[in-house]
């Protein structure tokens, strides 16, 4: 196990007791320490197997850079979508929820739940895997949406789950039984505003009582302006594969490694370690496509999962040219969304809403 704890300021404490993950656990345990808000990307999900959207060589958009289309972020453009939705279709076929099982990490998050310390759960991720760990919907905002629920683009008419699971395995384009409209899952795609539930939960964010990030890049705006509207004396935490952010304030911490491996050392300061794993075991029957890379490790695992998915969409693509309107966004975000009409006060000062298309963006979904 490797991971390292960076010094983030020098100056005096106020609620922590130390820099390292002891501290933290002693901080978590103790009274001060009641509503535990968490911000995550994609790097809690990449151990699952699940790529990430713009890691250089493994994330999505690399891979789909390869296919005949305007652009690799046109899979998840709206007006794209209208027409030709073939190329989501099959993508979705591949990154599917039910073919992954969730991390360690996620466990975690309902060891926070089960705890009575877990307030909300703000993801980027659109895979589920936070509910499929048995994390309680209410608690979970889902700011780029989710395949969790889907619904006709026209009518806005619930789509069923069963249809939509058996339209996806069979490759099928699912249609709205009503109006005819496409169907499709309410995933936020470029070109279309964020859930409500995100604007509306953002306030409650002055309840914190420690803020924990995790596996995320922290450059795609309104999500990573978050990390500003906790309470001034709220701990905030870090933890991701590397560096990111501006985590400058007395009661910041930064570890960096693999998120599994840091969470499991954090539970183990908590007492938690055994609870953790216990938890983790129970998520093995929800997954159900067998594991098929197994012997190989996580970047391995990665990469043969893209290759596959590269590959069948390769063979079953032919890929219509866009409509003269249809344009790439000139702000390429982790997840497909663009943000649309946002409030100006969504945007704290000190943070700048901007997603730069040639931002390194290590883990993030």
């Amino acid at each position: 196990m490797c991971f390292n704890y960076i010094s983030t300021s020098d100056s005096q404490k106020k609620r922590l007791r130390g820099n390292d993950l002891k501290a933290l656990a002693d901080y978590m345990k103790s009274d001060q320490c009641q509503n535990v808000f968490l911000m995550l990307g994609a790097g809690i999900s990449t151990a699952a197997g699940i790529p990430d959207f713009r890691s250089p060589k493994t994330g999505l958009y690399a891979n789909l850079a390869r296919l005949n289309l305007p652009y690799p972020e046109a899979v998840f453009q709206i007006s794209f979508f209208r027409n030709n939705p073939v190329p989501f279709y099959t993508l979705a076929k591949e990154i599917y929820p039910e073919r992954y099982r969730p991390t360690l990490t996620h466990s975690f998050i309902k060891l926070l739940h089960s705890r009575g310390l877990l307030h909300t759960c703000f993801t980027q991720n659109i895979d589920t895997l936070e509910r499929k760990a048995g994390v309680p919907e209410d608690k979970i905002v889902e700011a780029h949406g989710s395949f969790a629920t889907q619904r006709c683009i026209d009518c806005k008419t619930p789509y069923e789950d069963e249809k939509m699971k058996k339209a996806i395995r069979e490759e099928e384009i699912p249609r709205c039984e009503g109006c005819g409209g496409l169907a499709k899952p309410d995933i936020v795609f470029f070109g279309e505003s964020l859930p409500d539930k995100f604007h509306a939960s953002i306030p409650s964010l002055q309840e914190a009582d420690l803020l924990i990030v995790i596996g995320t890049s922290l450059t795609v705006y309104p999500f990573a302006s978050l990390v500003y509207f906790v309470p001034e004396d709220c701990p905030r935490v870090l933890i991701n594969l590397v560096e990111v952010g501006d985590f400058d304030k007395a009661d910041d911490l930064v570890f960096t490694g693999k998120c599994d491996e840091i969470v499991r050392a954090l539970c183990r300061e908590l007492g938690w370690e055994e609870e953790l794993d216990k938890a983790w075991a129970e998520t093995a029957g929800n997954v159900e496509v067998a594991e098929a890379a197994g012997g190989l490790d996580e970047a391995e695992r990665i990469e043969s999962e893209m290759d596959r998915v590269t590959k069948d969409l390769e063979r079953v693509l032919t890929v219509s040219e866009p409509d003269a309107d249809t344009e790439a966004p000139t702000g390429v975000e982790a997840t497909p969304v663009i943000i649309k009409d946002e409030d100006q006060s969504c945007t704290p000062q000190g943070a700048e809403q901007v997603n730069d298309p040639d931002e390194k963006d290590d883990r993030e979904i």
